[in-house]
């Protein structure tokens, strides 16, 4: 029984780890387009910083002096951690002008300084099990703050009726791999895993149901423009 339930944990959080690799390479298109035009344009470097924020946060946590018996978690925000910075180090050297690359410079030395602050606290202030408490309770809000950031996104879709800017992979993505993380938190009996991965699950859920209503509304007006041309 205790090798099944390891194989159930492992499986889960392994599949978790596939499927947020998805996640970590959907901004690579936008950067091929950065490269390109060797500029940021208009794009906003403040998604991967908070991105950065996030995992470098769940990667504490998944780490054996904070949470024993996580390190499917570490190693999935240890990887995220990597992409981000990759993708914040080309922003601040594509950025447009001196005051944008100092910004995201200054923001990036704040998000170290948070994770430093929040990592160096958990150890000299808490003991096990306040410990795991404490970080595993930041850890939540913060990817609770990350699960949530689509629903702008929800709210485009539904105002102009259309999924341009909602990209089916990213939602299927997002959902299955909520879906894998949140089962790895219910094997686990991990609240601060399951609860948030839950509200992913959820939030990913409505995102593919929106793809689902509106591309084929979407379509539908695309299939019958002929005729009203006629």
């Amino acid at each position: 029984m205790d090798s099944l339930y390891d194989i159930s944990c492992f499986s889960a959080g392994l599949a978790g780890n596939i499927f947020a690799l998805a996640l970590f390479l959907s901004p690579v298109t936008t950067f091929k387009r950065i490269l390109k035009a060797k500029s940021t344009e208009r794009f906003d470097g403040l998604p991967y910083l908070f991105s950065l924020l996030n995992c470098l946060i769940c990667l504490w946590y998944g780490l054996p002096w904070v949470a024993d018996g996580r390190l499917l978690v570490a190693t999935v925000n240890g990887t995220g951690a990597v992409f981000q910075l990759a993708y914040i180090c080309l922003f601040i050297f594509y950025a447009d002008s001196r005051k944008t690359r100092m910004k995201i410079i200054g923001l990036l030395v704040l998000v170290v300084c948070g994770f430093v602050l929040v990592s160096h606290a958990s150890v000299f202030f808490f003991d096990q099990p306040l410990r795991q408490q404490f970080v595993g309770a930041v850890s939540m809000a913060s990817l609770i703050s990350m699960f949530a950031s689509p629903l702008a996104v929800m709210g485009v879709v539904i105002r102009t009726e259309s999924v341009e800017f909602m990209p089916f992979y990213l939602s299927l993505s997002t959902f299955l791999m909520s879906a894998s993380f949140a089962l790895y938190g219910l094997l686990l009996r991990d609240f601060f895993i399951y609860f948030p991965n839950g509200l992913g699950l959820i939030l990913g859920a409505m995102q593919l149901a929106l793809y689902a209503y509106y591309s084929r509304k979407w379509r539908g007006q695309d299939s019958s423009a002929p005729l009203l041309l006629a």
